[in-house]
C-alpha cells in the first residue's frame, strides 16, 4: 500500500497549486491512450504531488486506477496492465489544500447515472460548493468525497436529466457553478474540456498525429510529440467526438477574464506558453523588472531552484552582474521520520545546500518566487551565510501576499502570511537579510501584459474580478472542502 507522503517544504512554506488534468481522444491505432496519459501526468507532476488517476473508456466500459502518491508510485507495470487501450482517457494529479488525505477525494471521479457514465477530472475551486451541496443534498443526492469534481458530476448528472443531449447538462452546469475550474469529462463516445467563465486556471488543446488532447499546460503537447492548437476560451466547452472537434459557449459571460497571474510566477512549468505568454519569457522579465526596481551593486546574481533561477537571469542580464549557482538542489528525497517544525527544519536543510566555492566572498543576489510564511527565506539567507557569502540581497519576483486565494491557490487565510504581520524591514530583519525587495504590483502584471486573458492578482491586492465565496468559512462543509 502506498503511503502518504507530503513534503513538508512545499506543504508550510511555499504556495502550491491544486492539480493537473489531461484528456486524449485517440484516432490513431498506432497510438496508446493509457501511455500517452502516463506519459502526460509525469508532465504535470509539477502541479500536485498527492495523487494520481488514469480512467480509460474502452468501448463504453470504464477501468480506472488511482492511488495516494506519485505518479512513479501509482503506476508500474502491473497497475497500468489494468488499462486497456481505449479509445478515450483522462488523468489527474492532485494536490489537496485538506489537512487529511482522503481517497474518496482521488481523481478521475467515474459517476453512473440514468443516463450512462462519466470520468471527471478537474482542477480550481467551486466557491458556491456549501450552497449547491445543500440543495443536492435536500434532493437526495449522497456524496463520498468533498472533492469539488463529485459535485461538478452530480450537477451535471441532475442536468443532464433535464436535458437532450450531454453537452447542455455541460453548459447549464457551467451556468450554475462559480468560482474557478478546468474540467476534462470522459463521456461514453466523446472527450469534453471546459473552463470557468474567468478562466482562472489553464486549459489547452492540442493534436498529436489525428488524435486530439486537451491538458493543463502546452508542455505536455510538446513532451507527447504534439502540436500546440489553442488554449480554451473562457466560458468555452470543447468536445471531440468521431465527426471531429466541436466548440460551444456557456450563455453567462465575465465581464472580466483573471487568469491566476501566479501560474507565471511559479506554478507552471517554464516551458509552457499559457494564453499567449511563454512562462519563461514571464518570470526573465520579472527579473529584468526587479533590476529597474532595485539595483544592486554585486558580484553574483543566482535564484532559489527552481523557479527562481529565470527571473534570476533576467536580472544579472540587465545588471551585467555575472549569474552563477548559488545552491544545490536534492531531488532525491525520500520519506523522513518526525513530525511538525523538526521534520521541516530537516527536510530544508537536505533540500538545499549553498555553493560555497560560487558564493564565499561575494556579494550575492538571490531571487527567489515570493514569500509566505518567512521560514524558507530565513533559511535560504542563513545558508548563503554560513557559506562565506560577504552581503545578501533577497529580491522576490512577485508583491507581497496579503490576501487569501479563493481560486484554486492555496493560500487560505491572511494570518498564515508574513506580509500581513510585518513590514518589508520587518521581514528582512527576520530572515537576515541585507536587503529585502519585492517586485510591485504595478510591475508583475507587466510580465504578461501580451496575455490575450485579464489577469487575477487578488492574492497581491485583495482585488476580485469574481464573487468571493459567501459562506466557505461559515458552512459545516467548509472545513472539510478539498478544492479540487
Amino acid at each position: 500500500m502506498i503511503k502518504k507522503y507530503v513534503d513538508i517544504y512545499q506543504k508550510y512554506d511555499k504556495v502550491n497549486d491544486e492539480c493537473g488534468v489531461f484528456g486524449v481522444y485517440r484516432n490513431d491505432d498506432d497510438l496508446d491512450s493509457v501511455a500517452m496519459t502516463h506519459d502526460a501526468l509525469f508532465g504535470l507532476q509539477h502541479r500536485g504531488q498527492e495523487s494520481a488517476g488514469i480512467t480509460v473508456n474502452v468501448n463504453g466500459e470504464f477501468s480506472t486506477v488511482k492511488e495516494l502518491g506519485m505518479v512513479s508510485e501509482v503506476f508500474n507495470a502491473n497497475t497500468l496492465s489494468r488499462l486497456k487501450n481505449g479509445r478515450i482517457a483522462v488523468g489527474h494529479v492532485r494536490y489537496t489544500s485538506s489537512e487529511s488525505l482522503d481517497r474518496a477525494s482521488n481523481q478521475p471521479l467515474v459517476i453512473r447515472y440514468r443516463e450512462g457514465s462519466i470520468g471527471i477530472a478537474s482542477n480550481g475551486a467551486i466557491t458556491n460548493f456549501a450552497e449547491i451541496r445543500k440543495d443536492l443534498e435536500r434532493g437526495g443526492s449522497i456524496f463520498q468525497s468533498n472533492s469539488n469534481a463529485e459535485l461538478m458530476a452530480y450537477v451535471i448528472a441532475s442536468e443532464r436529466c433535464t436535458t437532450d443531449d450531454l453537452e447542455s447538462a455541460v453548459l447549464r452546469a457551467m451556468d450554475k457553478l462559480e468560482g474557478a475550474y478546468s474540467t476534462v469529462i470522459c463521456a461514453p463516445s466523446r472527450l469534453m474540456g471546459f473552463r470557468d467563465m474567468y478562466g482562472f486556471r489553464p486549459l489547452c488543446i492540442g493534436k498529436v498525429k489525428n488524435s486530439y488532447v486537451i491538458t493543463s499546460e502546452s508542455c505536455v503537447i510538446d513532451s507527447l510529440g504534439g502540436e500546440f492548437i489553442r488554449d480554451v476560451e473562457p466560458g468555452e466547452l470543447v468536445v471531440i467526438d468521431e465527426q471531429g472537434f466541436h466548440s460551444y459557449r456557456q450563455r453567462k459571460q465575465a465581464d472580466k477574464t483573471s487568469l491566476c497571474l501566479f501560474e507565471y510566477v511559479y506554478v507552471a512549468r517554464p516551458d509552457s506558453v499559457i494564453d499567449g505568454v511563454s512562462v519563461h519569457h514571464a518570470r526573465f522579465k520579472a527579473g529584468e523588472l526587479l533590476y529597474k526596481e532595485f539595483p544592486i551593486d554585486a558580484d553574483l546574481v543566482c535564484g532559489v531552484p527552481d523557479s527562481g533561477l529565470i527571473a534570476a537571469e533576467g536580472y544579472a542580464q540587465a545588471s551585467g552582474i555575472p549569474f552563477g549557482m548559488g545552491f544545490v538542489k536534492n531531488k532525491y528525497i525520500g520519506r523522513m521520520v518526525g513530525t511538525g517544525k523538526d521534520k521541516m527544519r530537516r527536510l530544508l536543510k537536505t533540500r538545499l545546500t549553498a555553493l560555497t566555492s560560487n558564493v564565499k566572498g561575494k556579494r550575492v543576489v538571490v531571487i527567489d518566487d515570493s514569500i509566505v510564511r518567512g521560514e524558507t527565506s530565513k533559511h535560504i539567507v542563513k545558508l548563503l551565510r554560513d557559506a562565506g557569502a560577504k552581503e545578501v540581497h533577497m529580491l522576490i519576483s512577485s508583491p507581497p501576499f496579503i490576501c487569501p486565494c479563493y481560486f484554486g491557490i492555496d493560500i487560505h487565510d491572511k494570518d498564515s502570511l508574513i506580509a500581513n504581520k510585518m513590514s518589508s524591514d520587518e521581514i528582512k530583519e527576520l530572515i537576515g537579510a541585507d536587503t529585502l525587495g519585492y517586485l510591485s504590483l504595478e510591475d508583475v502584471k507587466k510580465i504578461a501584459e501580451d496575455a490575450n486573458i485579464g489577469l487575477c492578482d487578488g492574492c497581491f491586492s485583495g482585488h476580485y474580478n469574481a464573487e468571493i465565496p459567501r459562506s466557505i468559512f461559515v458552512d459545516k462543509y467548509a472545513k472539510k472542502i478539498n478544492r479540487k
